[in-house]
């Protein structure tokens, strides 16, 4: 249940009313990395060293890392799998008291004879780490012909072809057997309590430190462990198609649930409902968490040379194929996201339908809301298991563990500039539950951080928008434009203060700033709508 509190201590009176600061809960324990196997290809050496890497990160036990005689393909057959993989990691698990079975007789209801199984009654390990060099995809196997296939549509009875993150979630019911053939049902789907993926539930939590490079796979642990050390923060952008009815409307249905819970939980959101993806010129700046559909490969903002992923960003674009492979920088939308910067994403290694596709919107509420890890959050959000989903990031990345009162006064106590993050999350918290604009913006206006910062100067700037003052607007844009903004927050700054010289009819300074984004920003904007605003401010100025 989320509650009230009161603003930070260190935070003045604002117009005679604390505001007020939703956070969840009391925060969570970090997991430690005893909670996980790190698994490596003994072929590829810069697997080992990813392994190695992680576990000194999370300080994962030496005894937890194993690696085995793998393909250096990222596709293996199910031969492959289950001779090379799946058995021997079984064995490991087991021999290494990590996981313990139980093994008993058991009487199916069809009349089939009895039959022996094991079930794990302990577990000591919730997580398995796929590191770089590990294959992504198990092929489909013709020649598999399962009884309970009969029972499926007739477009998923021969699929069981299936991503090996899937696949190994299961090994704790590997030993006595599933149908291969179709995706399983996870009885965990929008699970809000974490602690029901364990493998005394059937359940491990798999995931990949993985990429197009080794040094990509090799820093997804270490930023997402400075994301958990400073705080995940930036802006939420989600990119949904505008459908009001159809079958495919569920996935704008997810993508606008993941957007109410980043605004509601105090994110600057962005979200853009035409049917076209956003355009490269769309200034993307400091990117904590994208979402969208549905361009076969990276598109728009993402196909830029600098995109602003912050430190720990959760990115993800739901198609089809967007993890066939993960080797490429340009192809699909797994690798160049990873590519780009973010530090945790999903993706399908074939064609999954839609339904077969992560849940976004129960991801991020997991995620954000929930103060799950981002394993937990995952796999919350899947309704299918033995399917098509990859999983790429550290399983570990907790970014909300501590609650954000704990958060900010930690960065008070470290001078950090991230304070000015954290001062607009409280604001946008407080907008969220229709808090009074004006009292909103007493409180930036009675902060020391706003006069220093771009991030609250610009949001300053939009809340004088809102309540109908101009001037005030346009001083704040052009105060926030000195104050060293990212490079594409000054493209946006550029962009409104363009327009608001315009409503305000200062149509001679309306033309300088966007002949300004003309000349030096090429790149960006629609460059025949700006050379007709040019010449049309012009005209209204007089020349």
């Amino acid at each position: 249940m989320m509650k009230l509190g009161v603003l930070f201590s260190r935070a003045r009176r604002a117009a005679g009313l604390w505001l007020v600061f939703l956070w969840g809960g009391l925060g969570l324990a970090q997991e430690p990395g005893s909670v996980a196997v790190v698994v490596y290809n003994k072929r590829v050496s810069d697997s080992k060293k990813v392994a190695l890497h992680y576990a000194k990160r999370r300080e994962v036990p030496p005894g937890q890392i194993v690696g085995f005689d793998l393909p250096e393909t990222e596709t293996m057959t199910r031969q492959e799998y289950d001779q090379r993989l799946r058995l021997p990691l079984l064995e490991f698990l087991k021999d290494k008291g990590l996981l313990t079975f139980h093994s008993e007789m058991a009487s199916p209801t069809n009349g089939a004879p009895p039959r022996l199984v094991e079930k794990v009654v302990a577990g000591k390990i919730r997580y398995i780490v796929l590191c770089f060099g590990v294959p992504l995809y198990i092929q489909r196997d013709p020649s598999l012909n399962e009884p309970e296939a009969s029972v499926l549509s007739t477009i998923l009875r021969p699929r069981n072809e299936a991503a090996v993150d899937s696949e190994l979630a299961l090994l704790a019911v590997s030993a006595t057997g599933y149908p291969l053939s179709g995706p399983l049902t996870n009885p965990f789907y929008g699970a809000t309590n974490g602690a029901v993926f364990n493998p005394t539930n059937h359940m491990l939590m798999v995931a990949r430190l993985d990429g197009p490079t080794f040094a990509i796979a090799n820093a997804l642990v270490d930023k997402a462990m400075l994301a958990e050390e400073q705080g995940l923060w930036g802006r939420a952008y989600f990119d949904l198609r505008g459908l009001t009815a159809g079958d495919y409307k569920i996935g704008d249905d997810w993508l606008r649930t993941a957007a109410e819970v980043c605004r509601i939980l105090g994110f600057e959101t962005v979200v853009d409902t035409r049917p076209e993806t956003f355009p490269p010129s769309f200034p993307m700046s400091q990117i904590a968490f994208y979402a969208g559909w549905y361009d076969a490969d990276v598109s728009g903002p993402f196909t830029r040379p600098k995109v602003e992923f912050m430190p720990g960003a959760v990115a993800y674009h739901l198609h089809s194929f967007s993890g066939t492979t993960l080797r490429s920088v340009r192809e699909h939308w797994v690798g160049p996201l990873l590519a780009k910067g973010a530090t945790a994403t999903l993706g399908s290694v074939d064609e999954p339908y839609l339904g077969g596709t992560p849940n976004i919107g129960l991801l991020f509420s997991r995620l954000v809301g929930a103060e799950c890890s981002f394993g937990e959050a995952s796999y919350a959000s899947m309704s299918s298991l033995s399917w098509q989903t990859t999983v790429v990031g550290d399983p570990l990345y907790r970014p909300f563990a501590m609650s954000p009162q704990k958060r900010h006064e930690k960065l008070v106590r470290e001078g950090s500039k991230l304070v000015e993050w954290s001062l607009l999350r409280v604001v946008d918290m407080n907008l969220a539950q229709n808090m009074a604009v004006d009292k909103v913006i007493s409180f930036l206006e009675d902060q020391a951080e706003t006069k220093g910062s771009a991030v609250l100067m610009e949001k300053l700037g939009d809340l004088y928008e809102k309540i109908g003052k101009p001037s005030s607007a346009i001083y704040a844009c052009q105060a926030a434009l000195k104050l060293n903004p990212s490079p594409l927050q000054v493209v946006r700054l550029l962009q409104t203060l363009a327009e608001r010289f315009e409503a305000a009819e200062r149509f001679r300074e309306a033309r300088d700033v966007y002949s300004k984004l003309f000349k030096e920003y090429p790149d960006y904007g629609d460059r025949d709508a700006l050379r007709t605003k040019i010449v049309e401010m012009a005209t209204k100025a007089g020349g």
